[in-house]
Order: structure tokens, then sequence, then C-alpha cells
């Protein structure tokens, strides 16, 4: 299917006169009708809307692609219109969109839909493409870059379908022939994205890549039994499981998603490095083979993996229920509560969603998909009753991280334990025999052995909690804050933010507070860095000033990523210090931010009478970041800007 079969002359609206993401939705819809692809203009667009209340489609790098497959569109087609001054779409960078791209499809056309999302999100990640685009004056203009970008597609697509039936006389024993697969949980665009930059990489190297996406429309461009026996080695970029026991024996380089994006030379370099252990399947049962698995990927490693599983998909209902109880406080204090005077009727409602639904799903939730990260499917009913166990029986969030790792080895166990059984009921293990052993095994060892000494212990950490003051919390706010800008998203991060929220759902708000004004830090200390030491900075690095500014202030702490990334000897320790700083005072002044995100929104909506405070922290520990970051840089040399040149051109 090539793009511009729905992308027509009279679906492109070019330049359009909205200043904000509805106004480019109202413009993007009519152009649609005007054009006779929708049979009911409101439908369409409360389903538009409806998919941007879910998550935004702006996926980065000036983009947006809002869609949606409902039974107002008459035809598919696809909308496309275009801001030079850019519009604040909420994107996943938080900086400003320039090219917008309405998909819409018929309630049967899935296909359709999702074959044009990925094919977009794929060649808009060109920059040369965008830059035409900007820069297009007429509709033929964009048919005509569309198009040739279409075509270049094809070809990528062609070659790296030739790769999988090369011979093995065509493939010699010294040709790198590297396979990936990518898969993300929060769309489909991160999928494409992922690969797409492995190929241009791979391109670029000279290696020959084939990549299987594993996403939200189904596995497409299998690797198959003859391109695995090929391969030099093999790239997982997913934060889902994907089925890797067909790896076996290959060396196997298994990262999240976005690594592929950032970091794709390196990942090849691994995938061709035949010094790594080769991978060995789960589903072994050699002994040896066992030993090699643990050597491999090591218990940290593998725990990590598994409950980074669970986390990733408790996040969204943390997030989303953390952020309607912050709005819950803009009514009052007290206004969910029907006893009370602030009462209010709407406020309370709220306060279910986000308080009664949303946060009472979060540790079956993470229980659950802990559980089918190590068992997959089969894991899944018995880890989602480990937590609703772990909740009844006080053992909160330490309780749920157990019963999913009880639950998913018991499936695990029961697999292994019903093996023998006779091929007839082999129909019957998935609906009958894994949940009704594992959901049994895991409910009583959870009431009897795990939840008495879970409760005790995380009862024991919330008073702990609950009892630190003076220079106690303010040591937890120094830990928190640092653990921010270790690696920025990474497993300190994660292990810093994961507990800060365990604490918010028992009530402390200290741990969290920490850790968002110290995840706030970094952003802001790079672009206060460049603006203290200007003459230490390129002119392409000076741009990203506000963006910085902007996701600081939005708690998105990986705005700093790319000089971290650059430069980590002298980022990562002033950002910590700047973050650690920054935690420590936030709790010593007070601040009691009461949600899991947001920034300085939910600071305003939660804490206004700390903002000040919080305030003070934050600037402080910017400014000590930028300050130490801008004295340990040096400026950069001919030789730097001359790649940097290279590079942009």
């Amino acid at each position: 299917m090539r793009i511009t079969e729905l992308l027509t002359l009279d679906t492109i609206a070019m330049d359009v006169e909205a200043t904000n993401k509805n106004g480019v939705i109202d413009e993007l819809v009519n152009q649609l009708n005007q054009a006779g692809k929708l049979n009911d203009v409101e439908a369409y667009k409360e389903a538009i809307h409806q998919r941007e209340g879910q998550s935004t489609t702006g996926i980065g790098e000036g983009i947006a692609i809002p869609h949606a497959k409902v039974a107002a569109v008459e035809t598919p087609a696809i909308a496309f219109g275009k801001s030079k001054a850019g519009i604040d779409y909420q994107s996943l960078d938080m900086q400003p969109a320039h090219l917008f791209f309405m998909i819409a499809a018929p309630e049967g056309g899935a296909q359709t839909h999702l074959d044009a999302l990925a094919k977009l999100s794929g060649i808009l990640m060109d920059e040369q493409v965008r830059a035409d685009l900007l820069a297009a004056e007429t509709p033929e203009e964009v048919q005509a870059i569309i198009n040739k970008a279409d075509d270049e597609a094809v070809e990528d697509e062609e070659e790296n379908d030739s790769a999988a039936t090369t011979t093995d006389e065509e493939v010699a024993e010294d040709t790198p022939y590297i396979l990936a697969v990518t898969a993300c949980p929060t769309g489909i665009a991160h999928t494409y994205m992922a690969r797409d930059a492995l190929k241009k990489q791979a391109n670029q190297m000279g290696v020959k890549m084939k990549v299987e996406t594993n996403g939200s429309g189904g596995i497409k461009n299998h690797l198959t039994d003859e391109d695995i026996n090929k391969a030099t080695g093999i790239i997982v970029a997913a934060d889902v499981h994907v089925e890797t026991d067909r790896f076996a024996g290959k060396n196997v380089v298994e990262v999240p998603v976005a690594d592929g994006i950032k970091r794709p030379e390196e990942l090849i370099n691994m995938a061709q490095d035949d010094s790594r252990q080769p991978f060995v399947a789960k589903n072994t049962n050699s002994q040896q083979s066992t030993e090699k698995s643990t050597e491999k990927q090591g218990v940290g490693k593998t725990i990590y993996k598994h409950l980074m599983n669970g986390v990733s998909n408790m996040l969204p209902l943390v997030i989303s229920g953390g952020i309607l109880m912050a709005i819950v406080f803009l009514f009052g204090a007290n206004s969910f509560d029907p006893k009370s005077g602030d009462h209010n009727a709407f406020a309370e409602q709220l306060w279910n969603i986000g308080k009664n639904s949303a946060f009472a799903l979060i540790i079956p939730i993470l229980s659950g998909y802990i559980a089918r990260s190590i068992a997959d499917k089969p894991g899944f009913a018995a880890g989602l009753v480990g937590g609703m166990l772990a909740i009844s029986g006080d053992s909160g969030f330490i309780g749920g991280i157990l019963a999913g790792f009880l639950a998913g080895y018991l499936t695990q166990g029961v697999k292994k334990l019903v093996s023998g059984l006779p091929q007839a009921l082999e129909g019957l293990k998935p609906t009958l025999i894994y949940p009704l052993l594992s959901v049994t095994a895991t409910g009583l060892l959870m009431i009897y052995v795990i939840n008495p000494p879970a409760s005790g212990l995380n009862n024991l950490l919330l008073n702990g909690l609950n009892s630190l003051s003076g220079a106690n919390i303010v040591l937890l706010g120094l830990v928190i804050g640092a653990m921010m800008a270790i690696d920025m998203g990474g497993p300190f991060n994660k292990a810093a933010y994961v507990f800060a929220t365990a604490a918010l759902t028992e009530g402390n708000t200290a741990p969290i507070t920490a850790a968002m004004i110290g995840g706030m830090v970094p952003p802001m200390a790079i672009a206060t860095a460049m603006l203290l030491f200007r003459k230490k900075f390129t002119k392409e690095q000076k741009a990203s000033i506000a963006p910085n500014y902007i996701m600081g202030l939005s708690f998105i702490t990986e705005g700093a990523i790319p000089f971290a990334a650059a430069d980590p000897l002298r980022v990562i320790p002033s950002m910590m210090v700047g973050s650690g700083v920054a935690g420590a005072i936030s709790l010593g002044l007070g601040s009691a931010i009461q949600a899991p995100h947001g920034g300085i929104i939910v600071m305003l909506a939660t804490d206004f009478g700390h903002v000040v405070q919080s305030l003070i922290a934050l600037i402080i520990g910017a400014l000590i970041g930028a300050i130490m970051y801008g004295l340990l840089k040096a400026k950069p040399t001919e030789n730097e800007l001359n790649a940097l040149q290279e590079t942009n051109d």
C-alpha cells in the first residue's frame, strides 16, 4: 500500500491556521470531511480525541500522527497539515510539532490503519523528508516528497527481504548478517523508529540486517529458521515479551526498545561480538545449558527484566490515577469526602476513578505482568490473584512484587510437572491445568507463607518513612534525588521512582517529592549550563535550551540523555550532585507533592503551600548542577565542531 493512495490532493491542508492541538485536529477533520472521507464528523472527531486521551500521538521529532478507526469513516484517508512556527501537541519529546498526518480508517480497516501508521512513523524519521515537507509550497510537492520516501522505504524492505532469502553461497562466513526484533507496548511508532534506526546504522556499517517488528499490528517481517541459522547475532530491542527461545545458541543482545533508537551502532557491534555467551532457551532441560544461561544473564539482570516488565505496565495506572487525584485537590483538600463541607460530587467521582479504581489495580497489574514475563500468558492469572491477595493481606508493593515472582516460577514448575501428560490432554493445559494449579498454589502460599512476613516488613518500612524527620528526611531526599540522575531512565532511576510510587500509594509523599524535584533538575541544569557557559557549547546544542527547560519543568528527565551519552564522566556526576541537593532541600523545607507525575503543574495543584520551597530547591539544584558541569566541560575542539557539522549535513 502506498501512502499517497490515502494522502490525496484534496486531503492536504498545507499550512494550518491553528495555534493549539485542538485547533489542528479541527482543521484536519474538516479537511477530511470536505474531501468526502467521513460520514459523521462529530463521531470521528470524538474518536480522535479519545485516542489522544489514551496517549499523545505526537511521536516527537516535530511529528504528530492523530488517528482513529471508526464507522464514521466512509473511505480510508490521510490528511496532512503543517506549521512552520510549531504547535504544542504534548509530544513525547515535549517539543513543538510541525508536521501533522491524520489517519482515518473505517471500522473494518485495521490493516490499512496500522500499515499507514507503520510506514509514516518510519519514513518521517528521515530528517531530510521532514525538512522537505516543511518547505513544500503545494499539495503536489507534498505528494512528490512522500512518494519518493515511499519508494525508498519499499526498496529498503525489498533489500531486507532479499537478505532473508540469500543463499549460503551469497552470504559468506565472514559476512555479518544481523537480525533484530523491535517491540513497544505503548504504541506502534517506537517499534518502527527502532527498526529504522537499526537498519540505517547497519547500512552505514555495511552490515546486512533483517528486522522483525512485533508490535500492535502483530508480527511483521517474521524471522525464519533460515534467517536465524545464518545470523551472526540477534538484537532484541523490546519493552514487552517476545519469543526468544528460537534464538537458542546464538549471540543475543536484549535491550529496551529505546536503546534501538539511541545506540544502534553499539548494539550492532555487540551482535557481532563472538566472544559473548550464547543465548540459552528457557525451555531447555539441560543442566549445563541452565548454568550457561545463568552465567550469561545473571540473577540481577533477570530479576530486573521481569520487574521492569511489571513496572512498565503498571505506570500508566500510577500516572493517570495520580494526576486525577491531583486534580481533585483543586476542588478542595477534602472535596472527595461526602462528609466534608468541601464536598464536590464531580471531584468525588474523579477520586473514585483515580484512587479507588486506577490505584486499586496497580499491585495486581504489577504482579500479573511480572509473572507473565517469567512464564508467558499461563503465569498472568496467578500473578493477578497473587497481587490481589497482597492487597488484602496488607503486604503492599513488597507482597505484590513477591507475588509476581512466586506466580511466575510456580507456573514454570507446573509446566514441567505436567509436561509428561498424554497428548490428548494438551488442549486442557492452558485453559484448565495451568491456571487451576498455579492460581491455587500461588494463593495458598501468599496467604500462609508470603503475606505474614511481607506485611510486617511493609508496615515497618511505611512506619519508618512516616517517622522520618530532620536530618534523616534530608538524607532520604539526597539519595532519591541523586538516584534519579544516575542513569536518567535506567535501572537506578526506575528503582527510585518505583520506591517513591509505592510510598505514595500508601500515603507518604516524601519519596515522590524528592524523586520529582530531583528528576526535574538534569534538563534544567543542562539548559542553565548552556546559558552560563555559552562558549563551551555549539550553536546546535544551545538550540535545545528552551526544550530542556520545558522538559525539566514537566518532569521529563530524559531531556538530558543526549548530553549524558556524549559526555558521561562530566554530565552524570554534575547532575547527581544537583539532583541530590534539590531532593534534600525540598524535603528539608517541607514540600509534599501528592501526584506521581506532572512536574510544575502538580506542584501547583497538590502542594501550593510549598510551591516557593519546591522552586527554591529546584533552582538551587539546577544551578549547582549547571555550574559544576560548566566548570568541568571543555570547549568543543575544532575536530568536534567539524564532526558535528558533517553529521548535520
